[in-house]
């Protein structure tokens, strides 16, 4: 059945009107061909999560259940959770890389349309997987979600994504798959009975060259904020920028960027419409691809 998916999704990719630039900016793809990876709903790095990424993170099975499915009385053991990594266009990286003191306007679109992308991504695969008799749910579209303590979630999509063996964290905090770290995630929980995905190691920064060798720290030459150094990613450093370019951005783009809602703190709020920096992402070793794969 993994092989049914990956080729659902490549399909979804490729026919979106979502997965669209606006004409005016040429009205191309803003990700190529995705790639899955498959955790298994028991894995004990679940129950890590509480610990690393948030204490309040919920185990595959918590949000099952918070969801209300529970007519089969599913175990962990039954829950497969396919992680999606969906990468920009060769188009947007280019442009992204000529980039100085403000992102392209080509990333800040594609960045926030990426949002209402990745919601019907995953709600087209939970009836991909309803319409062969199989229950799922997605933490991204749950009412269990949530954003609290500043930058604190209920479901992280990256430690879901390594989890899933789909690649490892690095110095600049992002995801380093094997199409690299310019990429957005998302992810569903389901009891179809895919096969699980291995991970190659639990080393949480394997894929990263500073982590894995000492060396590179491009991304920290990139950062215009100053938000990253030997010792990793300030995060209040990063969204303190993150304003200064949501402004810039909205005001030039205003008129062509999607509204945008989140739950936070127990409730939806509207939000500017995020637009991105990813400075760190480009003209970087790992920007698309795992720097250390030819290494191993």
């Amino acid at each position: 059945m993994n092989e049914a998916v990956l080729e659902f999704l490549v399909d979804l990719f490729s026919k979106s009107e979502l997965n669209r630039l606006p004409k005016s900016y040429g009205g191309g793809r803003i990700f190529s061909k995705p790639l899955i990876g498959v955790a298994q709903g028991d894995d004990p790095i679940f129950e890590k999560f509480k610990k690393v990424a948030a204490p309040r993170h919920l185990t595959p099975l918590e949000l099952w259940i918070a969801d209300g499915i529970t007519e089969n009385k599913t175990t962990a053991s039954k829950l497969r959770i396919i992680s999606i990594v969906c990468p920009f266009t060769e188009e947007i990286r280019q442009e992204s890389m000529k980039a100085i003191n403000m992102p392209a306007e080509i990333y800040s679109i594609g960045r926030n349309y990426a949002n209402a992308l990745k919601i019907d991504v995953v709600k087209q695969t939970i009836k991909f997987f309803q319409d062969k008799g199989f229950q799922a749910t997605a933490g991204m579209i749950s009412e269990a979600f949530d954003i609290y303590s500043g930058f604190l979630s209920t479901w992280s999509e990256r430690h879901i994504a390594f989890a899933a063996g789909l690649g490892t964290f690095s110095l600049h905090e992002g995801f380093i798959s094997e199409v690299g770290c310019n990429i957005r995630l998302c992810s569903v929980i389901t009891n179809a009975p895919l096969e699980v995905s291995p991970r190659n190691s639990d080393n949480p920064y394997g894929n990263c060259l500073y982590y894995a060798k000492g060396t590179c720290r491009e991304c920290e030459k990139k950062c215009p904020a100053d938000a990253i150094d030997e010792n990793g990613h300030d995060k209040l450093k990063c969204w303190t920028f993150g304003r200064k370019v949501e402004a810039e951005m909205n005001a030039r783009l205003g008129s062509i960027l999607k509204p945008h809602w989140r739950r936070v703190r127990g409730e939806y709020k509207e939000q500017k419409p995020p637009v991105g920096c990813a400075f760190c992402q480009y003209g970087v070793p790992c920007m698309d691809k795992n720097p250390m794969a030819s290494e191993n």
